[in-house]
């Protein structure tokens, strides 16, 4: 692999993670409370609300399992792709995530919002990310 190769895969696998970590701990309240500066959520209740408005075509019974589902995802994708163990696994978790996230905001407010959060754009990078062969800089290179 050429060196501008090895430094775009880990720049990929880093922005990915810390990507999804910094929203699903944002939403824990790790970052600070809601209505404090560049905070989005700050806490569960206010990030339960946005989750079912971005799944409003399912039962409103399914919003808080399917969030619940879809933090642990990203806080497990996250700390996996930062760290680069099971890395194909969890950048292929990844990219169905995103587009799942993308899909959903799709029908939920239209096709140009998830456009314009780049949604689509984070599920192909990380469907991208799950081809390379080997991943410098992480743990799963240091069993090869």
């Amino acid at each position: 692999m050429k060196r501008s190769q090895q430094y775009a895969q880990l720049f990929l696998r880093l922005s990915i993670g810390i990507g999804y970590l910094v929203p699903a701990l944002d939403r824990l309240g790790l970052w600070g409370k809601n209505g404090e500066p560049q905070i989005s959520w700050g806490d569960w209740q206010h990030f339960i609300k946005y989750a079912g408005e971005v799944m409003s075509f399912i039962p409103a019974s399914l919003v808080n399992p399917f969030a619940v589902t879809a933090t642990i995802a990203e806080i497990i994708f996250g700390i996996l792709l930062l760290a680069g163990k099971w890395t194909k696994c969890a950048a292929t978790g990844s990219g169905i995530l995103a587009l799942l996230f993308a899909l959903s905001m799709a029908l939920s407010f239209g096709i140009v919002s998830p456009l314009s959060y780049s949604v689509f754009t984070v599920s192909a990078a990380s469907f991208l990310l799950a081809t390379i062969d080997q991943y410098k800089w992480s743990l799963d290179n240091i069993n090869k």
